[in-house]
């Protein structure tokens, strides 16, 4: 069997167990959370109840987004019920008009698409309940109470100038986009060709989407290998396609030739890196995010004024500083 016709067979084998098995997570890892719906803690007064809807609870990423949640319910005493929607549109729209007819005090909505987004915002300003948007922007999320997330565009500026640095300003990069139009897609990847119109040695070669999921990257890269196109660097929009990119590579015996930058430093990732197969990711600090959403919902249901946009930092990890985001998942 000739080796063209053994490695699309080989990834085809991985995907396969990729799609019944991921790496597997510490017990600490949010992904192990309670699904569906789930009451975070009881609380100390009436109508105090925040209702929130998930675009995907399978999504790693919003995974941790939820268990910060549930940890800042817990902590401040604050019950909150969590419904999927499962990625899909029209059932998150009629999960929020469900919280409402229910009588929540505030909502909390990381949204599966701009129509959910805007049709679940005016739901809410309709009845006069506040909701928070979180991790996911789109334009009507304006209307929203407030955002909760992160700077897409520094992240992929942070990303792109620590492989630029790493290429000492000279190759051929290959650019992973995730699901397009989405906020964080268009940003990050803005932000690496902001960089690299700087470095004119530096030239992207190949771009293409692979929707931020680990067997799709696995599958656009070993279709970029096939090309023979050579690639110095691959920039990931997020880490589980870079995880996939790092597999199909493996596959060829090429990771060792490749500078590999995903963002998001999931707990998969961060080991990755510990191993030497990643070289660059960057902290979206998810946790962070998902309690600043509840900490919002809930002050903005007491009546407090809340910020309009509440950003939380990204951080550029590294293999000098990995153990030190390793500890943040522990």
């Amino acid at each position: 069997m000739t080796k063209k016709r053994l490695v699309p067979m080989l990834i085809a084998s991985l995907l396969v167990l990729l799609l019944s098995a991921c790496t597997a997570a510490p017990a600490s890892d949010p992904s192990t959370a309670p699904a569906a719906t789930d009451t975070a803690a009881t609380t100390t007064g009436a109508g105090s109840e925040i209702g929130v809807s998930i675009f995907d609870m399978s999504d790693k990423f919003v995974s941790y987004i939820t268990q910060g949640m549930k940890v800042a319910a817990t902590k401040n005493n604050i019950k909150a019920t969590y419904v999927d929607a499962a990625n899909n549109s029209s059932q998150q729209v009629q999960q929020v008009a469900a919280m409402i007819k229910s009588g929540v005090r505030a909502i909390v909505l990381i949204p599966t698409d701009e129509a959910s987004a805007t049709s679940s915002i005016e739901l809410a300003n309709k009845a006069n309940i506040p909701i928070v948007v979180v991790n996911r922007y789109y334009p009507s999320v304006d209307n929203a109470t407030a955002y909760v997330g992160s700077d897409s565009l520094t992240a992929g500026t942070m990303q792109m100038q620590e492989v630029a640095k790493l290429l000492k300003g000279k190759g051929n990069v290959a650019i992973m986009n995730g699901e397009m139009g989405t906020e964080a897609q268009a940003k990050r990847t803005e932000g690496n060709k902001q960089v690299i119109s700087k470095n004119p040695g530096i030239k992207v070669v190949l771009e293409d989407t692979a929707n931020y999921d680990r067997a799709q990257g696995m599958a656009l890269m070993g279709k970029w290998l096939a090309s023979g196109t050579p690639i110095q660097a691959v920039v990931s929009n997020n880490d589980e396609m870079i995880i996939g990119a790092i597999l199909a590579a493996q596959l060829e015996n090429k990771d060792k030739d490749i500078i590999f930058a995903g963002v998001d430093a999931t707990m998969d990732a961060l080991e990755f890196m510990k191993a030497g197969r990643l070289q660059v990711t960057v902290f979206q600090n998810a946790p962070e995010q998902g309690a600043a959403a509840i900490k919002a919902a809930s002050d903005a249901a007491a009546g407090k004024t809340v910020e309009k946009q509440i950003m939380v930092p990204y951080e550029l990890v590294t293999k000098d500083n990995v153990e030190k985001y390793i500890a943040k998942w522990q």
